[in-house]
């Protein structure tokens, strides 16, 4: 819908799925919770050229200084909140450093005055959550056009999924401690994340410190330092979901035995767009635990979001990128298809936006502690490494010189994914305890983390944070500072010298890594 008065919101468009059913129409009177997302007072096309300053040379800005540069403008909540106001809505919280405004009001209010075409109830399977879902763009009147970026809350769908995977049948035919993972990756033994923090982006489940303080007793570890923050009245809610509880324990207890010296602090938001958004960007902006490494392990193929959720998530991650945030993601576990069934292939989300640094996974196998093999994760019915390149967003210049394919469906350059990997086969995989019991768990969901980890304990050796890191890493490319994996495929595409969109520029070893990006060579 665009006329004279109003105007679509550029990439707004929803569809419904097709697969889920219909159960019942919305309840006009529900009341819902909305984040608008206001346009940046300045741009950051800095940020990229930073990246690759000699550094001595790079600069970045701390949270209030990016808040006062490229933060949203007073007079533009201002404008939005007397929209609102005006269209029966109660004005929220407003954070001009993440450029949000929160609205409130019944579901009738709210559609109205964004133009929303609400469709009813749905479910994917019976018994799943219902949720509710629109179709079409969305629409503001013309005052606020190129003010207003995005709309995020009339549509509350699943957004996202745990990227972890068990062994499908029987026991592991490897199960490592994650130090003994870190020790194969050759991590520094200098440095343990002192005096960094790292943030965990979650999307459903909860953490028992009993059980972090069993599995780090077993370790012979002091359990780690884990607070929770609550966003869009997300909860740490442990025993409600066994997989959404595994993500959590995996996220956690990888990151606090590979970065023991680091605090933790996990991010617990509703599992929709506005969720998934509003977690990322409250911990990339979070001046309280002021994290300097943030981990998602959650995620989806990237054509299941609004293109207007794509830009806006991009969006957070630049702003990371400016104040020194390094984002690890996991770069999805269900081959080249990413799990949909059309018969192409597909990048997960956020993994393929250019300023996350995708995390991929392999099967490494050890003796005596040293890798002995290490492939690309593909094993029939285990699940493989996410991996391919992306239809929505184009070739960053980092990978210029990658060779980086076409994607093979559409022939078109774009984004490659993954940016670096490590061991996610669950045949392979990590000792993790879960709701009082030990399990087995692998998927790129163990990745993030482990390169989370391993970012605090280079920000500490360095001195300073590593920050948005392929445009560092990718001069290493073909350097002893990765582990160059080139046997094995994730469907589509396989594995080979150099990048690859299995496994992009390798495993860390992760000294050698710490040097070339200028740690003290003694560490």
């Amino acid at each position: 819908m665009q006329s004279a008065q109003r105007v679509a919101i550029a990439g707004s468009e929803r569809s419904l799925d097709p697969r889920h059913r219909r159960v019942r129409d919305a309840d006009p009177g529900e009341p819902v919770a909305l984040t608008v997302y206001l346009r940046p007072r300045a741009p950051a096309d800095w940020v990229d050229r930073q990246a690759l300053a000699a550094p001595a040379r790079r600069r970045r800005r701390d949270r209030r200084q990016w808040a006062d540069e490229h933060g949203a403008l007073a007079a533009d909540a201002e404008a939005v909140g007397a929209f609102a106001r005006r269209a029966g809505l109660r004005v929220g919280a407003v954070d001009l450093a993440r450029r949000t405004v929160e609205l409130h009001g019944p579901l009738r209010a709210a559609a109205q005055a964004f133009g929303a075409r609400i469709e009813g109830v749905y479910e994917a399977a019976p018994g799943a959550r219902r949720y509710r879902a629109r179709s079409g763009a969305l629409t503001i009147p013309a005052a606020l056009d190129g003010i207003v970026v995005g709309v995020f809350g009339l549509d509350d769908r699943p957004q996202a999924r745990p990227l972890l995977r068990r062994p499908a049948a029987g026991a592991a035919t490897a199960v490592y401690t994650p130090p003994q993972v870190a020790a194969a990756y050759a991590f520094p033994s200098a440095g343990t994340g002192t005096r960094e923090t790292v943030g965990i982006v979650e999307l459903g489940g909860g953490f028992s410190q009993a059980d972090l303080a069993a599995y780090f007793q077993a370790l012979g570890m002091p359990a780690p330092t884990v607070a929770a923050v609550s966003v869009d009245a997300g909860a740490n809610a442990p025993g409600m979901d066994p997989d959404a509880d595994a993500e959590v324990m995996l996220d956690i207890e990888v990151v606090g035995a590979v970065a023991p010296g680091a605090r933790i602090t996990v991010y617990f938001a509703p599992n929709t767009d506005r969720g998934f958004l509003d977690a990322v960007s409250t911990a990339v902006h979070d001046a309280t635990a002021n994290p300097s490494v943030v981990s998602i392990s959650w995620g989806q193929s990237e054509d299941s979001y609004s293109a207007q959720a794509r830009a806006q998530m991009e969006q957070i991650l630049i702003e990371a990128a400016g104040m020194g945030v390094t984002v690890t993601v996991a770069a999805g576990d269900s081959g080249s298809s990413d799990g949909v069934d059309d018969g192409k292939s597909h990048v997960d989300f956020p993994a393929s936006a250019p300023h996350a640094l995708a995390c991929g996974g392999t099967s490494m196998r050890l003796r005596a502690g040293a890798i002995e093999s290490e492939t690309v994760w593909n094993d029939p019915g285990d699940g493989a490494t996410g991996g391919g390149v992306s239809n929505a967003f184009a070739l960053p210049a980092y990978q210029a010189a990658a060779h980086v394919p076409r994607n093979v469906d559409t022939g078109a350059a774009g984004r490659g994914v993954p940016d670096v990997c490590a061991d996610a086969d669950p045949q392979t995989g990590y000792l993790i305890r879960v709701d009082g019991a030990d399990q087995t768990i692998g998927g790129t969901s163990a990745v993030a983390p482990l390169w989370a980890g391993l970012i605090a304990r280079l920000n500490q050796l360095l001195g300073a944070p590593v920050g948005f890191a392929q445009p560092r890493m990718y001069p290493l490319l073909g350097t002893d500072a990765f582990h160059d994996i080139t046997q094995g495929n994730n469907g589509a595409y396989s594995a080979g010298p150099g990048w690859d969109a299995c496994s992009g520029l390798g495993s860390p070893n992760a000294g050698a890594l710490a040097v070339a990006l200028g740690a003290d060579a003694g560490a």
